[in-house]
């Protein structure tokens, strides 16, 4: 039986960002739906306002790729049960809620080093805003928009 969104979503928070403590969760609880609720560019069209979209668009989150550089991914979301913090930041951004300081960032990556480039992903479409623990967060620049 395949998860509900609601579920879907608290297991991509468990796996992305589970020991990023709740701000780290929620940045990335708040990216996923910043993508669902763009109002133009890539993730507007392949993400159609559906979080199940969102999550499940191929190769934007580690976590729901069944294999990594060629390797079994033993860590996914079809691997890891949710708790109950993941179902309750789930539910705080389904509701509208956001993490003010990710703002509209579409983006983050863990960059296994202490810093962050300055431009993400690598064809400019995103600038660096914040870190917040391991993972950097990206904001959409214009070049977003064209994609």
């Amino acid at each position: 039986m395949p998860f509900s969104a609601r579920e879907l979503f608290a297991r991509v928070i468990k796996c992305e960002a589970g020991g990023e403590g709740d701000d780290g969760m929620k940045a990335v609880a708040t990216v996923i739906m910043n993508r669902v609720h763009v109002s133009s560019g890539e993730y507007l069209r392949t993400g159609q306002g559906d979080l199940r979209k969102v999550i499940l668009q191929p190769y934007q989150f580690t976590c729901c790729m069944p294999t990594v550089y060629g390797e079994v991914n033993p860590q996914t979301v079809w691997a890891l049960d949710p708790e109950l913090e993941h179902y309750q930041i789930a539910d705080w951004a389904l509701s509208g809620n956001k993490l003010w300081s990710v703002g509209n960032c579409l983006w983050y990556y863990n960059p296994f080093k202490p810093s962050c480039a300055q431009v993400f992903p690598r064809n400019g479409s995103g600038r660096f805003v914040t870190r917040i623990n391991e993972h950097c967060f990206y904001e959409p620049t214009s070049l977003y928009y064209k994609t």
